[in-house]
């Protein structure tokens, strides 16, 4: 029976090796790229067809999110309308393994009559595409992984990651932050710790709070009754200690005898952890990571006006 696994392998092999060849490739026209990239004051336009569009499309993606204007241009659809969302003050980004490929050199008049620079991905140096470019990136391979060497696979493969290059370089050519990255993705997990206050997911109502000298019973009554698995004590309208579920447990192990006389006072943390309302869930969630907590007290101007949990930031 064959063992298809084994195949698998091979697979990831050769295309571990087209992506570990493309370092070979790289010469001054990769420099040349990115400043030329870096210097225009329009956009990256990509464009390709078959599996170098798709590709294509995952490139303008990447570059629009990591601060790289860009779109991508179907060169079919471009002749039938779309060119006129190319501006003078682009730049072109074609993908072509050929440096053939028809619909790709049919646009390459109108980019010229515009003087717009043209980026070359291609495998093929002496291409008409590549002799049309001011830029060329080399992503010829040794050969596919297709077992007919046919079907685009170690070569698609590279121009993927020679984009991926790209894109990260002129990230960090831009000095482009984590803040940055936040604002272009205000919908996923990192836009939301960056930009999201913790005053919008603190808890806020009935909060648990006692009295330095409320005790032991009616302490865990509060606790039990905030649902926070903690209650902080107060003294007049200040914030002086919080005891946690895991406090209480401890208390009630080591001084089982005098549990039941205990009050607040007698085993709170003094001086508890505490974060503003405005500061950024990210904030709070590294402060809990780094002290080792699960909740922080949130206040304003020094009053206590929430809550914040580890599962509300994570």
């Amino acid at each position: 029976m064959e063992n298809h696994s084994d195949y698998a392998k091979e697979v990831f092999t050769i295309e571990a090796q087209a992506i570990q060849q493309l370092s070979d490739h790289l010469d001054s026209h990769f420099d040349a790229t990115i400043n030329l990239i870096l210097s225009t004051k329009g956009r990256l336009v990509v464009t390709g067809i078959g599996k170098s569009g798709l590709i294509g499309r995952k490139m303008a993606a990447t570059f629009s999110s990591t601060g790289t204007p860009s779109f991508f241009l179907h060169p079919a659809e471009a002749f039938h309308g779309d060119l006129g969302m190319v501006s003078k003050e682009d730049v072109l980004l074609a993908i072509s393994k050929s440096g053939e490929t028809s619909e790709i050199l049919q646009l390459i008049p109108f980019f010229k009559k515009q003087k717009i620079s043209i980026i070359a991905i291609s495998a093929e140096q002496d291409s008409t595409l590549v002799k049309n470019a001011q830029c060329f990136l080399n992503i010829s391979v040794n050969k596919e992984a297709c077992p007919l060497d046919l079907a685009p696979t170690a070569s698609s493969t590279a121009t993927l990651v020679m984009g991926d290059a790209l894109a990260m370089a002129l990230m960090k050519a831009r000095n482009f932050k984590r803040a940055d990255f936040a604002q272009f993705h205000p919908g996923g997990s990192l836009g939301r710790k960056l930009l999201t206050e913790v005053k919008t997911v603190m808890h806020h109502k009935n909060l648990p709070i006692v009295l330095p000298t409320t005790g032991i019973v009616d302490l865990i009554n509060t606790m039990t009754k905030g649902k926070l698995g903690l209650v902080v004590i107060q003294e007049d309208h200040k914030i002086v200690g919080i005891i946690t579920d895991g406090d209480l447990r401890r208390v009630m192990k080591k001084k089982q005898a005098q549990f039941f006389q205990l009050a607040a006072i007698d085993f709170m943390t003094k001086n508890p952890i505490q974060i503003q309302s405005n500061c950024k869930i990210k904030e709070a969630e590294t402060l809990m990571v780094d002290k080792k907590i699960t909740s922080l007290l949130v206040v304003e101007k020094e009053q206590l006006v929430g809550v914040v949990q580890i599962y509300q930031v994570a």
